[in-house]
This record gives C-alpha cells, structure tokens and sequence, in this order.
C-alpha cells in the first residue's frame, strides 16, 4: 500500500515587489496575464495540491514555463511559496527556522542538476564526497563510501580525474553519486539529464531505473520529455502556465488526456512501447480447473466460447476445447491427468511492453494468456485489445 511521504497544498507563487497584495486578484480568477499586464507580477504556481508516496519516482512536466522547475525549488525551500503548505512526512518546511532547514537540506534531500554542478577544481571522490564534508563526516568515512557510490554507478577507478577530463554523461553519473552518497532519503533532479546526448540520456534513465529498483528512494523528477516520463515514472504530474492539469499513472494519462493540452502531449507517443501488458488486458472469463474431464466439461458447457484457459494449483498450463475434451471422454479418459488434453499455448508477462508481443499476439489462434512472476493467470491479450489502443490516437486524429 502507498506511503504518503511529501503534501503539497494550496501552493501559490507570485514573483513581484508585492505578492500579498496582489494574491486577491489570483483568488479572484484573473489569469496570469491579466496579472501581469496590470501589476508586473508573474505568477508561477497557482493552487497546485499533490502528494507524493514514500519510495517512488514521481515526474513532474511541462513545456518551458509552466513552473516545473520552480515547483521543484521549493520542495526544500530553496523558493519560498506565497501561499501554501509544504509537508515531508511530520515536518512543516514552512514552519523550520534557518539552522533546522539547513539540517533538513544536507540529510534529508538531495538535488541533482541539470548542467551537473561539479566543482572543477575538486576532483570526482572530493565532488560525490563533499555533501558528507558538508555533515562533518571525517575524511576515510567519506572518501570510502564515495568509492562505494562510483562503483555504483559505473564510474570505478575514475576517483582521481577532474570534471574536465570526463564526458557528459559521466559527469551526470558523478552528479548522481553525489546526491545519493549523503544518504538522503529524497531526491530532486531538475532535468537531470536533458543535456545529454539521446543515447547517454537513455543510458542514463536506465541506470535510474536499475538504482531505484534496489535503493527505492523518493525520487521528484523534472523534465519536459514525454517519452521520459512515461518511461521513468511511477507517477506523472503535467503542469502548464503554473497550474496542474493532470496527475496519474502513465497509462491513465496516456489513455485518458484530461484536456486537449494533455492530449496533445500524448498523441504521438508510440503506445506499443509506453504501455505494458498489464495496462490493455483483461480478465481471462474461461477458465477450466476441474481434476476431472467430466467436470471440466461441465465448465466448458458454461462458456460462450470453445476454448478455455487451464489452470490448477500450479498456476496456468495451456488451452483446452470442448472437441478435445469430449473425445477424451468417449474414450473413457476420466482425470485431466490421464490424457494429453492440454495445448501449449505460450503466456506473456503482465509487466512486458505490449511491442515485445505484438508477434504472438496477432499470429495467435487464441487469446494469449497472461500471468504474473509465480505463473498465475492474471488476464488474457487479444488482437481487438491491441487494435482498440494502438488505434485509439489514430481515431483521435481522425475525429479532429
């Protein structure tokens, strides 16, 4: 069940000489144009209201300023809300006087930056090392388990070379080791790897991927890539002109745009690779788990269909028909033991990417059965379930 670690609420930021006289004509619905038209103040973040679950990788996007970037600041206050309250589980950040937000920012979150933010005069054990110089951690305790983070993150035998001498990918990778070296529990990577290059970047969310499934950090992630999110996150919050439009699973953003903004942030992302099994499927109606053959009969008399999934205690085990089964019988076969009865019809994983079985999918003569990591039955894939989606944006464009 979901851990709620991080509240955000009623959070509003109006950059000017004087927000809180200004804050009525934003309560009032004047809109961010208007507001700076008539009083030079620019509102960055109007009544945004999230929570984020302990241990996910939780993506906020938008196009350039729609107030991504300045969410993410005042997660640790490094921007101060006009109006708001910002929670980390029992701590009020709003609420935390300089030396205890100070504390709050060495240990309990980390950032990790766009452009990297190495220091280049330090080399790469100083760089990753010094948040834990910063704690007052002694030098043999820091330096070891900053060792230890490169490792981690690929960058073994690389401690003694500066920033200038390694590539941009790798100096994201530095930047990386660094957050996670002070062993906060939450980290903030603002674009983090927007300026990389395609194939570095996708290296890049890899790794991410590959560290969150050991370290499951809280991780708020930035970007305004599509593609990155859906493939990153857990959790996607889409903002425009400082105002939440949309929260959700990827799916559920992919497949129902709340707006024609968020629809069209969508429309030409390839499903086949952004969707899992799991997220198209549905429930598998025929099944036959009777020991005998008279009784999976009876089962089978039940169905609109003339096959049916096979399962027993050991989970999924192939396909069977009515025909099969009723020559079984005549013959006198009486256990679903006794008799090759059972065809092999091979499942897929919930959690594949629906293009790695598109193959099986279309050239199956049934549905193909779906099961979880113990070989459970969990649904069934069709080929009019992959039309309906892989269609879907295409009769969206049409429509328009």
């Amino acid at each position: 069940m979901a851990e709620p670690l991080i509240h955000i609420e009623g959070l509003y930021k109006l950059f000017g000489p004087k927000p809180e006289r200004v804050m009525p004509l934003v309560h009032q619905g004047m809109s961010k144009d208007q507001i700076l038209a008539e009083t030079g103040h620019t509102l960055g973040l109007k009544d945004i209201n999230l929570t984020i679950n302990k241990g996910e990788i939780f993506v906020i996007m938008g196009l350039s300023g729609s107030g991504k970037s300045t969410l993410i600041r005042h997660f640790n206050r490094l921007i101060d809300p006009t109006e708001g309250v910002i929670r980390v589980e029992d701590t009020d950040v709003m609420k935390l006087a300089p030396k205890d937000l100070e504390n709050f920012r060495r240990h309990k979150m980390s950032m990790v930056f766009q452009r990297f933010g190495l220091m280049p005069h330090r080399n790469v054990l100083d760089n990753v090392s010094y948040g834990l110089a910063v704690q007052g951690v002694d030098k043999a305790t820091r330096h070891a388990k900053a060792t230890e983070w490169l490792s981690t993150v690929g960058l073994g035998g690389y401690e003694k070379q500066y920033p200038n001498q390694l590539s941009g990918g790798q100096q994201q990778r530095v930047g990386l080791a660094r957050a996670l070296c002070t062993d906060a529990e939450i980290l903030l990577m603002d674009e983090a790897f927007s300026a990389l290059d395609p194939l570095i970047r996708s290296e890049m969310q890899d790794q991410l991927i590959e560290l969150q499934e050991k370290l499951h950090k809280t991780i708020i992630f930035i970007t305004h890539d599509l593609d990155e999110a859906l493939r990153i996150g857990d959790r996607i919050a889409i903002l425009k002109d400082g105002e939440l439009v949309q929260q959700g699973r990827p799916d559920e953003i992919l497949l129902n745009p709340a707006n024609d903004y968020v629809e069209a942030f969508v429309k030409d992302v390839n499903r086949a690779r952004a969707l899992t099994v799991e997220t198209v499927m549905q429930p598998a109606p025929h099944r036959v788990s009777a020991d005998t053959i008279e009784m999976a009969l009876k089962q089978m008399r039940t169905f609109s269909g003339d096959y049916a999934f096979y399962v027993n205690d050991k989970g999924y085990q192939g396909v069977v028909t009515e025909s099969v089964l009723q020559a079984a019988s005549d013959q006198g076969q009486t256990t679903m033991e006794s008799c090759t009865l059972v065809m092999s019809v091979e499942p897929v994983t919930q959690d594949a990417i629906l293009e790695s079985v598109i193959p099986e999918t279309l050239e199956s003569q049934y549905s193909v059965p779906v099961v979880d990591e113990s070989g459970q039955l969990t649904g069934e894939l069709t080929r009019q379930n992959l039309a309906d989606v892989l269609g879907q944006s295409e009769k969206t464009d049409q429509a328009k």
